[in-house]
């Protein structure tokens, strides 16, 4: 059997990489092996790997690395406790593959082990760009580190093969996040209300603000911009899902909570898990912050997203999207023209430019072809694009 390592880190993650697990159990000649760091055992984050083994998933490794600090010394330092643990988690297992998914400093740390290891690297979503967060670079690195690329559009396999990655190990699957609106069961909204004990009887917002790590010290100023502006609409409801273990995620997480106990009209979680966040959105009136959902996610709902600032710059962008400066001034404008009839018609009619659903089926395929055809060979040629 060709032993599959899967790694996640965080929630986001994780419910991407759900699907593609479930299809590959399913394969007899394929044994994965699901290892989880990061965010997933921190009990400040959620304890998440619960999701994974409710999901009726078996983890075969957890694996500490995370500092209870988001200073860059800090990063830097589990970066290095990734590295070193994931040398002796690999030495050991030797899996056939690893497959990983984004671009957060935790997944850069495990590739250099498993690069090191001489471990075949499966790359989910490459090429894009995020020009506001050190995200950008960290993409851009992993997927030189990785053997099979997915991409998410057309343009974005371009820009791996730009890189100089061969086009026949590149490939065009869509994003798993819309597939995941399409086939996962969703909670109706009585259930939803039950399950998050908060009632939506108002028009509500989604809001998720992670670390602008680009910006020195602009994160918490952004985010009081657009707690400023939340203030202002007594009238909305807001779900806030907190911020990730960035730099300075921390300070986002605590000014939501300061903004709890004085608005009754606002509630937030840690992690909501898949099926309740997409069911959440499902029924929310306007997507708020810079998580890379409102780009991917929301537009299949038909719902309007504003995305605040720099830190999803570069990426393709449906109809429904709204970009905004940090600032009340050009949150509270977008915000306006979001909850307008006008633009809510718009943006039910929009296109997903991120593809139709079926991306985890093609993702397994190939990944049977190259495994059990030995088609893999660590010595890779460089691609090199024509000169324009």
């Amino acid at each position: 059997m060709k032993k599959i390592s899967i790694l996640t880190a965080t929630r986001a993650e994780y419910g991407l990489l759900k699907p593609i697990i479930s299809k590959l159990n399913t394969v007899a000649e394929f044994d994965v092996r699901i290892v989880v760091t990061g965010a997933h055992l921190s009990p400040e984050f959620g304890l998440t790997y619960r999701e994974i083994e409710k999901d009726g998933f078996v983890i075969d490794e957890k694996i500490e690395m995370l500092l209870s600090a988001d200073t860059p010394a800090a990063i830097s330092k589990s970066m290095g406790l990734a590295m070193i643990s994931f040398a002796d988690y690999f030495n050991r297992l030797k899996p056939d593959m690893l497959i990983v998914l984004g671009d957060r400093y935790e997944t850069l740390a495990v590739c250099m082990s498993a690069m090191n290891e001489r471990i075949p690297i499966t790359h989910l979503y490459g090429g894009e760009t995020t020009e506001g967060a050190v995200d950008e670079s960290i993409r851009h690195a992993i997927t030189k580190l990785s053997y099979l690329h997915f991409t998410s559009t057309e343009k974005y396999r371009s820009r791996v093969i730009q890189l100089g990655e061969q086009p026949e190990r590149v490939f065009t699957v869509g994003a798993v996040g819309v597939e995941n609106i399409l086939k996962q069961r969703l909670l109706d909204k009585n259930e939803l209300e039950s399950s998050i004990k908060f009632k939506l009887d108002k028009p509500y917002a989604m809001v998720t603000f992670h670390p602008v790590t680009l910006e020195n010290n602009q994160s918490a100023v952004q985010f009081q911009e657009l707690l400023n502006v939340c203030k202002k609409y007594q009238d909305m409801k807001f779900i806030f899902t907190k911020a990730n273990a960035d730099t300075n995620g921390r300070i986002i997480n605590d000014m939501i909570d300061a903004y709890l106990e004085e608005n009754e009209n606002a509630i937030a979680f840690t992690s909501l898990g898949m099926t309740r966040y997409l069911s959440a959105l499902k029924y929310c009136t306007v997507v708020i912050g810079n998580s890379s959902s409102g780009l991917l996610e929301a537009p299949s709902f038909g719902i309007p997203t504003i995305n605040i600032g720099d830190r999803q710059k570069g990426r393709l962008l449906a109809e429904s999207v709204i970009n905004c400066e940090p600032t009340v001034e050009g949150i509270n404008e977008s915000l306006k023209i979001a909850l307008s009839s006008e633009f809510r018609h718009k943006a039910r009619s929009t296109v997903n430019p991120y593809g139709s659903g079926n991306t985890s089926e093609k993702i397994v395929t190939i990944i049977m072809e190259f495994l059990l055809n030995n088609r893999i060979t660590l010595k890779k040629k460089f691609y090199d694009c024509e000169v324009r």
